[in-house]
């Protein structure tokens, strides 16, 4: 018996469905009822009613307010930055053809190493102990300088280093995608503006960026998204108490409402999620029309 076509390719993707149903949309549906049900308690299943009074509380919740606040310093920095960084790095990549893939396996092993083991790797760097003010303040100092408290002193040097840190975790996945995307680039184009002699500032903005553009838009997009799902880093360097340190994170918000020493709050933290989401979405529709505009797609 034959079986039609438009019916195969359905049975095909069924299981793609129902893994996205199961893991995805389910969990965010059954997020969203938790969000409106005041007081839900987990164990026995009960809330004593249905409204916005999850909301209104994280909004008004010092701790979040806070959270929020650093989430979006931490993107609005730390998405430009890392992906203007990366692309210069592999512009020089593509010039090299000496050791190329070894500098390209240099600059990728931050991304397979542990979050955690960076983390550590910074704090060592950054942290002021009774032995040693860490190795950037022995370079502040020798020039001159006076040594900062980079993970227990002021905010904005502990969200210097949180921006450091999460730049050079992201920037090695950015460096391989856009070496891919400048490797796929005709090279038509550029023996044409060399035989044309056009400077090289302008073959890199009117053919090189052009042909990338959708390389950048979706690294900007991913960026933006990766961004706001930030939290291990901020735990890598200030630990598990970053209400404490001040340099919490919406996604550690969530948590600490679930399973922090003050949680066990999934009305709460499911108010938050969803606020996180809709910020995300938000962004990215954002990005979407702005890229529709911009963006170069095909030859």
């Amino acid at each position: 018996m034959k079986i039609n076509k438009n019916l195969k390719g359905w049975l095909y993707l069924l299981p793609a469905f129902v893994f996205i149903a199961v893991f995805m949309i389910y969990p965010l549906v059954d997020v969203l009822i938790y969000s409106f049900e005041e007081g839900y308690n987990f164990a026995s299943g009960n809330s004593f009613g249905v409204g916005l009074y999850n909301y209104k509380y994280v909004l008004r919740d010092p701790y979040f307010i806070q959270a929020l606040k650093n989430t979006f310093i931490l993107v609005a920095i730390t998405v430009p930055a890392s992906t203007i960084i990366a692309l210069i790095i592999s512009l020089g990549l593509s010039k090299i053809n000496f050791i190329k893939k070894a500098y390209q396996t240099i600059f990728f092993l931050p991304y397979v190493t542990n979050t955690l083991a960076v983390g550590l790797v910074f704090m060592i760097l950054f942290k002021k102990t009774p032995y040693s003010d860490g190795l950037v303040n022995f370079i502040i100092t020798t020039l001159g300088g006076s040594a900062i408290d980079f993970i227990d002193g002021a905010y904005w040097a502990k969200m210097l280093v949180l921006c450091i840190y999460t730049i050079w975790v992201v920037m090695p996945f950015k460096i391989l995608i856009f070496t891919s995307a400048l490797a796929s680039v005709d090279k038509t184009y550029y023996q044409a503006a060399a035989i044309d002699g056009t400077p090289e500032n302008r073959v890199f903005w009117k053919i090189t960026l052009p042909m990338i553009s959708p390389t950048i838009a979706y690294l900007t997009i991913t960026g933006f998204i990766g961004a706001f799902k930030a939290y291990s880093d901020a735990v890598a360097l200030f630990g598990t108490d970053l209400n404490t340190a001040g340099m919490n994170t919406i996604v550690g918000y969530v948590y600490d409402m679930l399973y922090g020493d003050g949680g066990g709050y999934p009305s709460f933290a499911s108010a938050a999620a969803i606020i996180l989401f809709c910020i995300v979405l938000t962004i990215t529709c954002i990005n979407l029309i702005v890229s529709k505009k911009h963006v170069t797609y095909g030859k």
